[in-house]
């Protein structure tokens, strides 16, 4: 596990955000990030792999090529990470030391250091002890599906979530620190009825909803069926040019030419972007009540 300490490491708010993936933090949730520490919160994220599996343009390999071959996309990857997380503001950045899995049905899913392949019990106590290290009232992951059914968010959804209700349980993994239990988890949702919106207008735009992604492995018809309906939506248009350029600095994964969202008027794009969207499970939230507009909204944070 590595870490690398950045600003607000003080601060008596914490945040955790466990991902798989370099970019995961960016194109998801880079909003909330930036908002949350340009407000003085200590946000910290754990990134499971260095994304070590994918095609890039090999010119961008070159610097690397002292590495073995394996090695040198995550590398580049690492390099990517470090740019966005000193943009979105980081307090924290670790790696729990695994190796991409690649998407569903790859040969890259059987690597015995793939993190789908990882045990299981092994990476909830590494978290449980990111947890109690760092004490955030809050913790996010990606929902049961994973966002799009990438076989790492999925894992690492059942990781974080097995490592929350862990950390506070003194009879659980009593080498990891001393027990902690966070006050909420969130998972960081898509709304579905804008997931419909992409399906039924990519076509104007030349794109198979059922082929989209930079290689083409993501079904968007499938994903709108896993419905996870948000309890949270914060307001991150003030910082939506921070996430911009954070996920610029994941150019490895970055589309030639013009991306989706730059192909729409401005105005479309601004509605579609000023909100991130969470749902609260960990304490559930009364479904009749409005929206949550704070992850941190009502919470105790003296502890």
């Amino acid at each position: 596990m590595e870490s690398i300490a950045l600003k607000n490491a003080n601060s008596p708010k914490r945040l955790l955000l466990v991902f798989p993936h370099p970019d995961d933090e960016s194109f998801g949730t880079g909003g909330t990030i930036a908002k949350y520490a340009r407000e003085g919160v200590a946000v910290h994220y754990a990134c499971a792999t260095r994304g070590e599996v994918g095609s890039v343009d090999p010119k961008m390999l070159e610097p690397y090529e002292h590495l073995p071959e394996d090695q040198r996309l995550g590398a580049l990857r690492g390099q990517e990470l470090r740019c966005a997380a000193d943009l979105l503001g980081l307090t924290g950045l670790y790696y729990l030391g695994y190796r991409d899995s690649g998407m569903n049905g790859s040969s890259d899913n059987h690597d015995p250091r793939a993190f789908v392949k990882a045990d299981p019990d092994q990476v909830t106590g590494r978290i449980v002890r990111l947890i109690r290290s760092i004490k955030p009232q809050v913790v996010v992951t990606f929902d049961p599906f994973g966002g799009y059914g990438h076989p790492d968010h999925i894992f690492a959804h059942h990781r974080t979530t097995e490592a929350f209700h862990a950390a506070g349980d003194p009879s659980r993994y009593p080498g990891a620190g001393e027990p902690y239990q966070p006050q909420r988890l969130y998972w960081s949702v898509f709304p579905k009825r804008v997931l419909k919106f992409f399906v039924m207008v990519l076509p104007l735009f030349r794109r198979d909803p059922a082929k989209f992604g930079r290689n083409g492995d993501v079904d968007l018809r499938e994903i709108a069926q896993h419905d996870y309906p948000p309890t949270t939506r914060v307001d991150v248009w003030p910082y939506y040019s921070i996430k911009q350029a954070a996920s610029q600095c994941h150019s490895s994964q970055l589309s030639d030419g013009p991306g989706m969202f730059e192909r729409f008027p401005s105005p479309i794009r601004r509605r579609l972007n000023v909100y991130e969207m969470f749902r609260r499970v960990e304490p559930p939230v009364d479904g009749s009540r409005p929206l949550e507009r704070d992850l941190f909204e009502g919470l105790d944070i003296s502890g």
